[in-house]
């Protein structure tokens, strides 16, 4: 057989391959929002309370902690939907840091992603499940880590049969932890003549200042994090100049809402001094209204919390290793999108297996204590690309633009970078060493891009 006849087809029109497969925008508006909700609602409503509490001389000051956070998440969410309106691609901030940036510093993101960050959050996520597991069941500590393991496995399982499947998954989870939430509000409010627990103490903090605000403000962002993790999915959503920033405001309204309210839950019972005094506000919370079976009803929805929220990480963080791979600086199979499903199978299988070591192992609590401060930079210099953007491609279609700009991405800049500041000032060793883990990817992007031709 000639060539010419090789690229004819039976019906003697020319042959051609058929392009390989790409995602799948199925993500809508709902689906983006419970993508924010369950991502960020994880462990910290249930724990920072007592954090901020320590803190703060008064209630006023507290809500105004919790207040103060979320105008802050809201404002890299919304400043992070401009970017991803513009830029609708897989990746979110790796891509936003590429094009702002350019490539190294894009790299070095995604290296520290998938070395602890992202992969370090889902590890402590899934841990963390085994551990509120052993207060349902008794495991050994054996046992936890394997719960951990199986967790992880269950749910990457999930996310590779397509991004429908790992979306109702989460909003199935979102739904549970709001409705549980929900129930601990009820029984504050119905069961108004219970005593709360505690007299009148002296605070640990009597007057709240500048610098305890600030203290108390960095645990309440730690309770709002993962607010950026939907931009990894913006080359899923469809109509994305529309739903993503959508998206991010009514995730992140609603989270602030939940907030709130589960504070006024947990003073109705547990005065601001013994909220100081004890870590688990919730369990406690419920213990006092309903007696022990509300400790128990708390450990089945931090499960769910955690189980949506490793989820949420899990469906979303795989995109930034397939976008990397897109770029020609990661193994070029990462690139690959299953034929059936569409979904970045071989991403989701590396961010899946090593959440899987790193849960085993344990390492990943020293891992992830050493970039904190790392996280904190790369968010700080992702919001301020919008800036830098406006500047740098000003005839790119932003079909949403920001709203208070420059004023919202700066003031989310400025509190990100005090983070950092406090962060290298408390504990110095520790944020050497996670800037020294994010420049070992230094070398290995110059060699992914003299394998590449670039």
């Amino acid at each position: 057989m000639s060539q010419s006849e090789s690229n004819l087809s039976r019906s003697g029109v020319p042959w051609q391959a058929a392009p390989p497969p790409t995602l799948s925008r199925a993500i809508g508006v709902v689906g983006a929002t419970v993508i924010v909700v369950g991502t960020i609602i994880g462990s910290g409503i249930f724990l920072v309370p007592h954090n901020v509490a320590l803190e703060v001389g008064s209630v006023t000051s507290l809500y105004l902690v919790w207040v103060v956070g979320g105008t802050l998440a809201l404002a890299g969410a919304l400043s992070l939907a401009e970017l991803g309106a513009a830029i609708p691609e897989a990746g979110g901030v790796y891509v936003y840091l590429r094009e702002a940036y350019g490539r190294p510093v894009a790299f070095l993101f995604g290296w520290a992603s998938l070395l602890v960050i992202d992969a370090g959050s889902a590890a402590t996520l899934a841990v963390a499940f085994g551990i509120y597991s052993a207060m349902l069941i008794p495991v050994t500590l054996l046992e936890q880590k394997l719960i951990a393991a199986t967790v992880i496995a269950i749910l990457t399982f999930i996310n590779l049969l397509g991004v429908r499947k790992g979306t109702a998954v989460q909003a199935i989870f979102t739904v549970a932890k709001l409705v549980g939430l929900g129930a601990i509000v009820g029984c504050a409010l119905y069961f108004h003549d219970a005593t709360p627990l505690g007299s009148v103490q002296r605070l640990p903090t009597p007057h709240t200042t500048w610098s305890s605000f600030g203290v108390a403000l960095i645990g309440v962002l730690w309770a709002y994090q993962g607010w950026h993790q939907l931009s990894y999915s913006a080359g899923e959503i469809r109509n994305p100049s529309r739903n993503l920033p959508l998206g991010f405001l009514l995730g992140t309204l609603v989270v602030m809402a939940a907030y709130l309210i589960a504070n006024f839950a947990y003073l109705r019972a547990v005065p601001l001094a013994e909220l100081a005094k004890r870590q688990r506000v919730a369990a406690l919370t419920m213990q006092i209204l309903v007696g022990p079976r509300g400790a128990a009803f708390v450990s089945a929805l931090i499960l769910c919390s955690i189980f949506g929220a490793l989820n949420g990480t899990l469906l979303t963080s795989s995109r930034v290793y397939y976008a990397m791979a897109r770029d020609k600086v990661f193994f070029a199979w990462v690139s690959r999108v299953h034929p059936r499903y569409r979904t970045p199978a071989s991403a989701l299988l590396i961010l899946g297996g090593w959440s899987t070591l790193l849960a085993l192992s344990g390492t990943y609590e020293e891992l992830y204590t050493y970039v904190v401060f790392t996280m904190w930079t790369f968010s700080a210099a992702a919001i301020l690309a919008v800036i830098i953007l406006r500047h740098k491609r000003p005839s790119l279609a932003r079909p949403y633009r920001v709203i208070g700009y420059p004023v919202l991405p700066i003031a989310f800049v400025l509190a990100a970078s005090l983070i950092v500041v406090n962060t290298a000032v408390a504990e110095p060793l520790e944020s050497v060493i996670g800037l020294g883990i994010v420049l070992t990817g230094v070398p290995v992007f110059y060699l992914w891009q003299r394998k590449s031709g670039f």
